[in-house]
């Protein structure tokens, strides 16, 4: 079966019309169908262009389809049951507008989904009931009609009690929710029972991701024992609210008690993880404190963040992402209470408390300039973006990327293929300080290498600290993180090792002293800093870029394409770096032959720009990724009187492959081919 765009054999569409016929002939279907909603769940999605709002219909036509394969596991009434129930179980989420108005005047909840449907259905069955089947029509065998009424009875439990299971998992809805579900169990042989419950959840759950059914089956299995014991026990509110959000995986028991008597006994949470994954903990709160606040809130039992979650994310790059700009004014009104920019509304329809974020119109517009500014890439736009967002005051502080973060993590990530991560292996000693985590990859390989050993990472970017704080509570990692600037002063503890991995370049490029950015004294202090955090015998490991030692050498880069050059136009306006370099910042640039010459170290650093891209290039263009020589290097930790274990430099594997495809470079003396300048080196001292 084509579980798309057929229903048993048939098309679901004709000429690209639905099939009027087939839609007449099941109602269910109609609604699905014949729909403007767009009941997706986001959390399910990888990016928001690909919502069609045929999700729910093509859901509901995956589990059929898991119920087609289990066929022959059940019997012809078990099957029957079950189709009838999945068939009808998400028609809440359809029907057209005017439909939609007259069920919840009628009072159905519509962002309960299971509930509303039920009710639905039962509006549906009673009519077929009534007026087909038994109105003014003797039967021969009262039997049937009894039995018919009881399997219709059994379909609305069903319905209405369908996916809970799986939200008590979640933590977003008490097991007693299931209650509907013991009176079942008077009237039915338990077997009976079980066998219905375990598939349904199986055509439930699996018509989500057969691996999510994989993952939760064996926890499904023991609710549904108990359900048939007629036991409805709770799960402890520490454990609900660890399930609810990994944001809680460490609680206190502010928290513990805050949800254990404000929330769980009084509201089922809905889309709750798909709104609120990327808030801490403590932003959690406050936002259910914010709801508790709104008048009437006491006639609600249901709290839905759906209008919250569909408005938080949007795409960037093909890819879904959370609206950061959005999230930053959102931490900003959640920190410090009232403020004209936005304010949290709960609207409470049908006993469902209804959660959103309103912008005022200034802040609307202001976000979305940023939105279509960081997508051109431009370097003056992204200056722009943080001018305004410190204008309002929404950036976290001064290293907050906003949404060129998660690129800028990515890219830290992506690039532990690379020799970083063969600097893992001169690490000794228990403690070992990784400098500048970023997006956690080191710390991950060092954890992976040395898992009995304390790891620790630093940041100096509060925003990047949460992150990483997230990322080891999701995963399960043991290492941990704190904030701290070696430009700043020694570590708090004396540790064994110290590893720079791709940082002190960013030290050196983003610092701002008395003589301005790019003062070689920070990474000189920053290293003299780390040197005093290490017990005797202990190491500092550093990986990072290395100047070329040739100077007033001249490099021509010729280029294939006029991109190229114009990338290159727009590098030598932008590039601040290489103070010492006051000459050939280039010597010359030649348009029509599509080439341009210039100082051996200001070329290396453009080249070294230009295999990021134009996506990474207006966070590339403000980093000189050379500072040091080796010899440099080599200099200043011998008069500091460090040991030298290793020191030697290299071009970063990958560079030349890509860069090759775009550039070539000669003398500009000699005019013969040059290899391409060393990018990377290894430097690893010993405290004596």
């Amino acid at each position: 079966m084509n579980t798309e765009w057929e229903y048993k054999g048939q098309p679901l569409k004709i000429n690209d019309k639905w099939n009027a016929e087939l839609l007449k002939q099941h109602r269910w279907l109609y609604y699905l169908c014949v729909t403007e909603q767009s009941a997706v769940n986001v959390e399910r999605v990888s990016a928001m262009k690909d919502i069609t709002g045929t999700e729910t219909l093509q859901y509901v036509l995956r589990c059929l389809g898991l119920l087609e394969q289990i066929k022959d596991k059940i019997t012809k009434s078990q099957f029957d049951i079950l189709e009838e129930v999945l068939q009808w179980s998400e028609v809440a989420k359809g029907g057209l507008e005017a439909q939609r108005k007259i069920w919840q005047e009628k009072g159905y909840p519509l962002a309960i989904h299971n509930l509303a449907s039920a009710e639905i259905y039962k509006e549906q069955a009673e009519f077929s009931v009534e007026n087909k089947e038994f109105e003014n029509k003797e039967l021969e065998n009262k039997e049937l009609e009894n039995k018919e009424l009881e399997n219709k009875e059994l379909v609305y439990v069903l319905i209405q009690t369908h996916g809970i299971i799986g939200q008590n998992i979640r933590g977003e809805v008490s097991v007693c929710e299931n209650e509907p579900l013991l009176a079942l169990r008077k009237k039915m042989d338990a077997q009976e029972l079980h066998t219905l419950l375990y598939y349904l959840n199986y055509c439930v759950i699996g018509g989500v991701s057969q691996k999510l059914w994989q993952q939760v089956e064996e926890k499904i299995e023991q609710l549904i024992s108990s359900i048939i014991e007629g036991k409805l026990c709770e799960y402890s509110p520490k454990d609900r609210i660890k399930a609810l959000s990994p944001a809680f995986r460490e609680l206190n028991n502010k928290q513990t008690e805050f949800f254990a008597e404000k929330i769980f006994p009084h509201f089922e949470l809905w889309y709750f993880d798909s709104a609120l994954s990327d808030f801490s903990s403590e932003q959690i709160v406050e936002i259910l404190t914010k709801i508790l606040q709104t008048k009437g809130i006491e006639q609600a039992s249901h709290i839905t963040f759906k209008p919250l979650a569909d408005s938080l994310y949007y795409d960037y790059e093909g890819k879904k992402h959370i609206n950061i700009y959005k999230k930053r004014v959102i931490e900003k009104y959640l920190k410090n209470g009232a403020t004209d920019d936005v304010k949290l509304t709960a609207q409470i329809k049908n006993n469902t408390v209804y959660v959103d974020i309103c912008f005022s119109k200034v802040c609307e517009k202001l976000i979305e300039f940023c939105v279509e500014a960081e997508r051109s890439g431009l370097l003056t736009y992204e200056k722009s973006i943080t001018v305004l967002f410190d204008m309002f005051g929404f950036r976290k502080d001064e290293f907050d990327r906003l949404n060129n973060e998660a690129k800028y993590l990515e890219t830290m990530n992506d690039s532990g293929e690379s020799t970083k991560a063969t600097i893992a292996d001169y690490a000794v000693g228990e403690s070992i300080v990784d400098v500048g985590s970023g997006g956690g990859i080191m710390l991950d390989l060092l954890e992976e290498k040395y898992p009995d050993r304390k790891i620790i990472g630093t940041d100096i970017s509060t925003n990047v600290i949460e992150t990483l704080d997230k990322k080891r509570l999701e995963e399960g990692h043991h290492w941990s993180v704190v904030k701290h600037n070696f430009v700043d002063g020694h570590f708090d503890e004396k540790v064994d090792t110290v590893i720079f991995s791709s940082i002190l370049h960013e030290v050196y490029s983003y610092t701002e002293t008395e003589n301005g950015r790019f003062d070689i004294e920070t990474v000189r202090l920053a290293l003299k800093n780390a040197y005093d955090s290490l017990k005797s015998g202990g190491r500092i490991v550093i990986r990072d870029g290395v100047k070329t030692p040739e100077k007033d050498s001249l490099m021509k880069i010729s280029f294939n394409t006029p991109q190229g050059l114009s990338f290159f136009k727009n590098y030598v306006q932008d590039f601040k770096g290489l103070p010492d370099v006051k000459e050939n910042r280039p010597y010359c640039i030649n348009s029509e032959e599509l080439y341009a010459v210039g100082d051996v170290n200001f070329m290396r650093e453009f080249l070294y720009t230009y295999t990021w891209g134009n996506e990474s290039y207006s966070h590339e263009v403000q980093e000189q990724f050379g500072y040091f020589t080796l010899q440099e290097y080599k200099a200043f930790f011998e008069e500091m009187g460090a040991k030298i274990i290793e020191a030697r430099e290299f071009l970063e594997p990958g560079y030349e492959e890509h860069l090759s495809k775009l550039v070539s470079l000669s003398d500009a003396k000699t005019g013969k081919k040059v290899p391409f300048p060393n990018s990377n080196c290894i430097v690893i001292v010993e405290k004596v």
